[in-house]
């Protein structure tokens, strides 16, 4: 394990009860405050690792270090609760005693205002647009500060123009808290514009086929997701998935 790795899995196998093996030598280290996405196509394994990681599942073999008690996970349905408010979803955690804050309302505010939804405090999910359904699910995970946020694949549903906004707004998110952030997604336009590095899996059972750095400076806007520069990325990319998909277990 790297001496400044917040997540390592060395070895990592899954195999559920009914046989199907998900995970299998999947090995990796992500650092304190990296924007790294796990790519990969459906069943691939993205999500067992994710949980594994927020230690809601438990590997069936290799090593799992990770801060599993200041954790932040975004699900890809916002799962709220539909008869409480939004302030009132974003609360959840402390109310669950899962944090603690000494103002948990000033938390619920700030967490409101990072994602753009403070005029939305008294509305329920129902009165919300599917992508303002997210943003409060993504506030609800920040609210209590985590040292690690796990996404998982959180935008799949949303159309394209909502989806690009909120890899904007999440990026904006990221640099101005700086935590370390996992983001598991099958879209490898998503991926360029948003990481830091992009591991690329196999199909089932997943393991790591390699991973690409993605060396383009922050603030990331229009101007690259237009670029020669993105598009070149966004080739190596598909072209590395291509070949991971090809590889035989």
């Amino acid at each position: 394990m790297s001496a400044s790795a917040v997540v390592s899995l060395r070895g990592v196998g899954k195999t559920f009860e009914n046989g199907t093996v998900a995970l299998a030598g999947l090995s990796l280290d992500i650092a304190e405050g990296e924007f790294v996405s796990l790519l990969g196509p459906s069943g691939c394994g993205k999500s067992t690792a994710l949980r594994i990681i927020a230690g809601l599942s438990e590997a069936s073999t290799g090593a799992v270090t990770a801060p599993h008690d200041d954790v932040g996970f975004v699900f890809q349905d916002p799962t709220l609760m539909p008869w409480a408010t939004v302030a009132d979803n974003v609360m959840l955690p402390f109310k669950l005693g899962a944090a603690h804050s000494a103002d948990a309302s000033a938390a619920v505010t700030q967490a409101l205002a990072r994602v753009g939804l403070s005029e939305f405090a008294g509305a329920f999910p129902r009165e919300l647009s599917g992508g303002m359904r997210m943003r409060a699910s993504i506030a609800r995970a920040l609210v209590t500060e985590p040292r690690l946020l796990l996404m998982d694949e959180p935008f799949a549903a949303l159309d394209e123009i909502t989806r690009f906004k909120l890899n904007n707004d999440l990026l904006a998110v990221w640099q101005e808290m700086r935590r370390t952030v996992i983001f598991v997604t099958h879209s490898v336009f998503e991926s360029v514009f948003l990481s830091q590095r992009i591991l690329v899996m196999t199909a089932r059972p997943g393991r790591v086929f390699t991973e690409i750095d993605i060396p383009v400076a922050y603030p990331r806007d229009e101007s690259f997701r237009t670029s020669a520069e993105y598009a070149g990325y966004c080739r190596q990319v598909s072209e590395a998935l291509a070949q991971a998909m090809g590889v035989v277990a």
